[in-house]
């Protein structure tokens, strides 16, 4: 997943400065002094929960008096003195405001809860306010009327049109009642996903299993046994424990041989966000529907849909739906055929009972083994995790000549996280990568990308290129001290995927900051990633980085290509479970109607979609975060139409005779994970390709064709 954006949003303005406030103190809050760390690394060692406040709201002062400069200056608006100015600007509050969210989501404590309640209004008051000042638009505006005739380069012509499109899209055409309403609207979006992520936080936070005895462990493999024992120890208890980190939680339900003791977990991790109490997120989704559908409508949308669609490669709801239709009914067909199967090796072992949601894993882990002969506990050992980070390093140095060097100097905000000097194929520094690998308690679920800084060469008064601070955070759960953490096959593609995010930050080669990276279209934004993904299972990756976690030995041909006959098997239960939850969101994000109760609404769609239950969802409305704390309401899709594109583009490896093929590498480089924003999405994907993308590809690496 990438980046998420910080909460932005309208609402009151900052409250006048506090005199006599240490934290305010540029000399005494280590968020305001000089970050002499290299790469600019914020001074995590010093920063506290209580300096954040104060930092924010001197940094957002100073970004108000740098635009008001810009706006009320005297010469002629252009380019440079408007458009590039503007990129410029607010650089203070924007490299604070990324290491806040960043520990807010990595590292977060009670106080930088209590804060990020605080600022969430504030904050998206600032944004509002920036995007709807009528000076500012006025000289952007007049810049865009005239970009074609102004001498700018395609570059500098596609900032101007992102720049002017961003006031637009925030209302800043709006009459002055309707312009003040949206920007309410916005501010209080933010305070809701602010807390609906805290809450999904809470619930994956206090929620334990415990497994007190041989009884309640029983079929669980060696590697599932030592992580509860690691993740109780985490948490000060003597008893394993299994929690809602995916990466104990999926095999447990996979292994355990105690039925009631899967429903149990199950259905804990179904259920985040959707206990009663001060943490229930089902009124809080109702209502940040409801300021969607309000924020569409003033900008003249008939639904938030279309709203969110309408900057995006699929334009359309029309294009979104065709591409779920045809999905989800190949997914079905397929989940069907993986069903009788599983019901085949129930009936040989006796049971009678019909195959629910906490079951469908356990099964068919058995199809597994019997079929392909691929047992998980048998493919850990060869995916020891150091060895899996070596094999992305080096697939980036085949592809993109860069390398990768260890700086224990550097501190970083916990001490799980790993520094890394990026270097190019002539020994220049590019960047700086962070490595956030193992769940804990104080960090969000899931698995994600974020910068600290973003690559541009538009920094103020001459200063030298401004170089990336990428962060990759993953969920694995952490081996016992002394002991190497043990990846499954799909932590090893979350490893490739995150990376793949990383690479777009770190290879990003713009002039501006706007245009960095991974700030391109959403639905673009996942190909990069998934594309990545592709050399997890590339045999020669295998071959050289997939080697015993004990012996040493590297993983046998046999098992490789006993995880080729078995790659497809499984792809229609995911299938399923992705698009029920694409499903789900664009047809709650396209609704009309209020909606006063989100499960009913949930139950109602998948039942006109006569939805297998035994597949559940990748993801349930109440604890949807994507989608009510993060960028991808009426979005979800984008992951489908990225992979038409990522599986696409690997054909160009595959026709080329050679997964590390040096001409298309250096395209791939400069077209996809090179250009950042600063090329429309589908002739950047064209200019890689030579031609639009094709479904076929994606749907015979599904196994769907």
């Amino acid at each position: 997943m990438a980046s998420l954006p910080a909460p932005t949003g309208p609402g009151h303005e900052p409250g006048p400065e506090t005199h006599g406030d240490p934290n305010l103190d540029a000399e005494t809050n280590p968020l305001l002094t000089d970050w002499d760390q290299p790469f600019g690394l914020p001074p995590f060692a010093q920063a506290r929960a209580e300096h954040f406040r104060p930092a924010l709201e001197r940094a957002m002062r100073l970004h108000k008096s740098e635009l008001a400069a810009i706006a009320q200056q005297a010469a002629p608006p252009d380019f440079d003195n408007t458009i590039a100015a503007f990129d410029r600007a607010g650089e203070l509050l924007t490299r604070i405001e990324a290491t806040f969210y960043n520990l807010t989501a990595s590292a977060t404590t009670t106080a930088l809860q209590a804060v990020q309640r605080e600022v969430a209004g504030p904050m998206a008051a600032h944004w509002s306010s920036v995007y709807q000042d009528a000076a500012l638009f006025a000289r952007v505006d007049a810049v865009h009327a005239q970009r074609a005739d102004s001498g700018s380069n395609a570059e500098q012509q596609r900032l101007v049109e992102r720049f002017h499109l961003d006031f637009v899209r925030a209302g800043a055409q709006l009459a002055d009642a309707p312009r003040a309403r949206y920007a309410a609207v916005v501010q209080r979006l933010a305070e809701l996903t602010t807390a609906f992520g805290q809450n999904v936080l809470h619930d994956e936070a206090s929620y334990t299993l415990a497994l007190p005895d041989e009884a309640s462990m029983a079929g669980l493999p060696a590697f599932v046994r030592a992580a509860a024992r690691q993740a109780a120890s985490e948490r000060g208890l003597d008893t394993p424990v299994v929690t809602l980190s995916r990466s104990l939680i999926v095999p447990f339900l996979t292994f355990s041989e105690r039925r009631d003791l899967r429903e149990q977990a199950w259905r804990a991790w179904i259920g985040r966000g959707e206990q009663a109490g001060e943490h229930d997120n089902r009124a809080i989704a109702c209502e940040i529907l409801a300021l969607r559908r309000e924020q569409a409508t003033l900008l003249g949308f008939p639904t938030y849909a279309d709203y969110a669609l309408s900057d995006t490669m699929a334009q359309t709801r029309e294009r979104v739906w065709a591409l779920l239709d045809e999905v989800w009914q190949r997914g079905v067909t397929a989940f069907e055929a993986e069903r009788a199967l599983l019901d085949e090796a129930k009936a040989q072992a006796g049971v009678n009972a019909a195959i629910e949601p906490w079951d469908w894993r356990y099964w068919a882990e058995k199809v597994r083994i019997t079929r392909f002969a691929v047992d998980e506990a048998e493919l850990k050992p060869y995916f020891a995790l150091p060895n899996m980070v070596a094999a992305v390093f080096d697939c980036a140095q085949r592809l993109f000549g860069l390398h990768f060097k260890r700086r224990d100097d550097l501190t970083a905000y916990h001490g799980d996280v790993l520094a890394y000097e990026v270097s190019d194929s002539g020994n220049r520094p590019i960047g700086l990568f962070l490595h956030d690998n193992f769940s804990r308690p104080a960090k969000r679920s899931g698995a994600w990308m974020s910068a600290l800084r973003w690559q541009h060469r538009n920094a103020a008064n001459g200063a030298e290129a401004v170089r990336p601070v990428i962060l990759n955070n993953n969920n694995f759960a952490k081996a016992a001290p002394g002991e190497e953490t043990l990846l499954s096959l799909d932590d090893v593609r979350t490893l490739f995927h995150e990376f793949g995010h990383g690479l777009h930050g770190l290879l990003s080669d713009v002039g501006y900051a706007r245009l960095s990276g991974t700030k391109v279209l959403r639905d673009f934004v996942e190909l990069p990633s998934q594309l990545f993904e592709h050399w997890a299972q590339e045999r020669a990756v295998l071959k050289q980085h997939a080697r015993h976690a004990v012996t040493g030995a590297p993983i046998p041909d046999a098992l490789i290509e006993r995880i080729e006959a078995a790659r497809k098997f499984g792809q229609g239960y995911e299938t399923v479970r992705y698009t029920a939850s694409a499903i789900v969101d664009m047809a709650v994000h396209e609704s009309r109607e209020p909606i006063d109760d989100i499960v009913d609404f949930e139950r109602r769609v998948l039942a006109d979609r006569r939805a297998p239950a035994a597949a559940g969802m990748n993801h349930r409305l109440p604890h949807f975060q994507h989608l009510f704390a993060g960028g991808y309401a009426a979005g979800y899709y984008v992951y489908l139409w990225a992979e038409v594109l990522d599986c696409d583009a690997f054909e160009a490896f595959v026709e080329a005779g050679d997964a590390f093929d040096g001409g298309t590498a250096a395209r791939l480089k400069q077209w996809i994970y090179g250009s950042g924003n600063s090329v429309e999405p589908g002739a950047a994907f064209r200019a890689f390709r030579g031609r639009d993308p094709q479904l076929e590809p994606m749907l015979r690496d599904r196994g769907l064709l």
